[in-house]
């Protein structure tokens, strides 16, 4: 991806509210090492791995998992609207009991042994990316008293080189746990948490298969995606 003339629209280090950037925001000034040519230029691994149906998270295993399918597409845009092609676009989520198969996550939901909760896949010409999965669930995460985090996935993007990455979260319209939670409540610009939540698109929807949403992923300028901390639950 590209530097940015602005960072007011992404999550500050440490925001209270989110306790665990109290422990790991940094304390000091930010000391900046100039990127090398091979970090600018070096080889990203992955793209030539990804395989046909990696981007389908509903056929990974011998049985379907459960849940209400969902279809997420859209395109990796710059800041002049220009298509991104060749990103590697990787994601992540809880099932649709909102539980991650992941040794850290052990609170009591179920887990779905036909669901992995994760996929990949690399923008064609148009910058254009779809998945097929599992609309995530809600799960409690103790940040707070009763804090439960809105069903969301987790994206990573990269681009020509190793450094270039961007990760962010996909949020749903209408989650009535936003005003609740700190992470979404982070980015201060209200304009730039909205570009976070995903457009239900009719046009998408695949007729008694799928629900169908958009989200496009913008780069740089002022209507850029914002990011995320790489640790964010």
């Amino acid at each position: 991806m590209y530097p940015r003339e602005s960072l007011s629209g992404d999550p500050p280090y440490l925001h209270a509210d989110y306790a665990s950037t109290r422990k790991r925001s940094p304390s000091k000034p930010l000391v900046i090492i100039p990127h090398t040519l091979s970090e600018l230029t070096g080889p990203v691994y992955g793209h030539e791995t990804v395989q046909e149906g990696d981007n389908d998270l509903t056929r990974q295993h011998l049985g379907e998992p459960l849940g209400e399918r969902i279809v997420v597409t859209g395109r990796v845009l710059d800041e002049d609207g220009r298509p991104v092609p060749n990103t590697l676009i990787e994601l992540w989520q809880a099932n649709a009991a909102g539980r991650y198969i992941h040794v850290r996550d052990q609170h009591p939901a179920p887990l779905d042994p036909n669901f992995t909760g994760a996929g990949r896949v690399v923008t064609d010409s148009e910058g254009r990316y779809r998945f097929t999965s599992i609309k995530p669930g809600a799960y409690p995460w103790r940040n707070h008293p009763n804090a439960w985090r809105p069903a969301h996935i987790h994206f990573s993007l990269f681009g020509p080189s190793f450094l270039t990455r961007l990760v962010t979260q996909m949020y749903f319209p209408g989650d009535p746990l936003f005003p609740f939670d700190p992470i979404f409540n982070s980015i201060a610009d209200e304009r730039a948490r909205n570009r976070l939540i995903a457009r239900f698109d009719i046009e998408t929807t695949e007729p008694e298969w799928a629900l169908g949403y958009q989200f496009d992923f913008v780069l740089r300028g002022r209507n850029a995606t914002p990011l995320e901390d790489p640790h964010d639950d």
